[in-house]
């Protein structure tokens, strides 16, 4: 009854660790293909708003400029 109890214990401790260790793996594959690459993603685009928006601004003060 022991032994069979210490196997069971073992078992169940080895599934739950696996599923542990899948979950902490599968979150950081998440991070490296998807999370970063979207903060990025966002970034780049807001840098890009704010050069769109500078250079309006730019050609809005040329414009005045020459009335």
């Amino acid at each position: 009854m022991g032994v069979e109890f210490g196997l069971l214990y073992f078992g169940a401790g080895t599934l739950l660790f696996f599923f542990w260790a899948y979950g902490i793996v599968s979150f950081a594959l998440d991070l490296k293909n998807k999370i970063v690459p979207g903060i990025r993603t966002l970034l780049e685009n807001r840098r890009a708003q704010k050069a769109d928006e500078e250079y309006e601004r730019e050609q809005e003060e040329k414009k005045q400029q020459l009335y």
